[in-house]
């Protein structure tokens, strides 16, 4: 069997599809519809604006769908009229349903950013790297009813570096995605996808990342935070409070053998701001305040000194009342 012959369906919405979707446009499959999420409303204007999915396909001319809800009957009689005989499913941001799932004689192929059965789940590559893994992947595997079960095809494995944020990796893990499914398309078409259940007693759930998620808490380890905010680089990023404001905090280092009150800040300078830890302390290069850039250290400084012996705090200051005591 030839890739043109395979009548496909593409689902994904981010720019973590790209690839994949640009990967399958140069195996010259039969793309016979692409599904994207709803156009949403997007910067200071909120204007509705297309998925970088939906660019990609509206410029090679493919007929795009975007229902709100994929598992209304009508949504799933229309995909079942497009005929397909593979659908591949990459950050789609919908779970599909069982009827969804039954329509191709192929199955559906989901391209997932870990090494299952490691890391189900919505946030892999974030709490990969906030878990201090020091490897990742990806994972085409057959869909099934459950949250990232189904059975495992092909892997591709790559190094994170003690340093990486999740903004690196993940890019780096959109081009593996679409080696993985080049890879599985060709075994698919040689018949030789030999699939390989996962063992559930060795998963591990990555949940949708918050903003609750960045909050630093000063008690734990250098190495710990330092691994919360580059795991949480570019979003939702991690944060402390400095006088009652929110203050952003990325481009971090660990200096093991330093000692001081858990956020105090040790000494700022040229090199960043060194902030005492539960065990360590953390060389912070990049400092961002509300309604301001995010600005490296020595710019920061020039605006807002942080002394030493300021304290960063892992809680917002109490709310007073109108008689200047703490509300309950």
């Amino acid at each position: 069997m030839k890739p043109e012959q395979i009548r496909t369906v593409f689902m994904g919405t981010p720019e973590f599809a790209l690839p994949t979707l640009q990967g399958l446009l140069d195996a010259g499959v039969n793309l016979v519809g692409v599904y994207t999420q709803p156009d949403r409303p997007k910067g200071r204007g909120n204007k509705l604006a297309a998925s970088p999915v939906k660019e990609l396909a509206l410029a090679h001319q493919l007929p795009v769908f975007q229902p709100e809800r994929l598992r209304k009957p009508e949504a799933v009689e229309e995909l079942r009229q497009l005929a397909p005989d593979l659908i591949v499913v990459v950050a789609y941001g919908q779970i599909l349903p069982k009827s969804v799932l039954e329509i191709p004689r192929f199955q559906c192929i989901n391209v997932h950013a870990s090494l299952l059965p490691k890391y189900r789940g919505a946030a892999p590559i974030n709490k990969a790297i906030v878990d201090g893994e020091s490897e990742t992947g990806v994972t085409t595997m057959l869909m099934d009813v459950g949250l990232d079960t189904g059975a495992m095809l092909v892997k591709r494995n790559t190094p994170i570096d003690p340093d990486e944020t999740a903004g690196a990796v993940h890019d780096r893990l959109a081009l593996l995605g679409r080696e993985a499914m080049e890879e599985t398309l060709r075994l698919l078409c040689a018949d030789q996808l030999t699939p390989e259940e996962q063992d559930d007693a060795m998963s591990t759930y990555a949940p949708m990342m918050n903003k609750e998620d960045g909050l630093i808490d000063w008690s734990l380890s250098a190495r710990q935070i330092h691994n919360q905010v580059r795991g949480l680089d570019p979003w939702p990023g991690a944060y402390s409070y400095l006088d009652g404001q929110v203050l952003k905090i990325a481009a971090t280092s660990v200096d093991e053998d330093a000692d001081g009150a858990p956020g105090e800040v040790l000494n700022a300078g040229v090199d960043g701001v060194r902030v005492a830890c539960g065990q360590g302390a953390l060389l912070t290069g990049e400092l961002q305040l509300p309604g301001k850039k995010r600005l490296a250290a020595r710019e920061f400084l020039s605006g807002c000194p942080l002394p030493a012996g300021t304290r960063l705090q892992s809680s917002p200051p109490a709310v007073a009342d109108v008689e200047g005591q703490p509300s309950s």
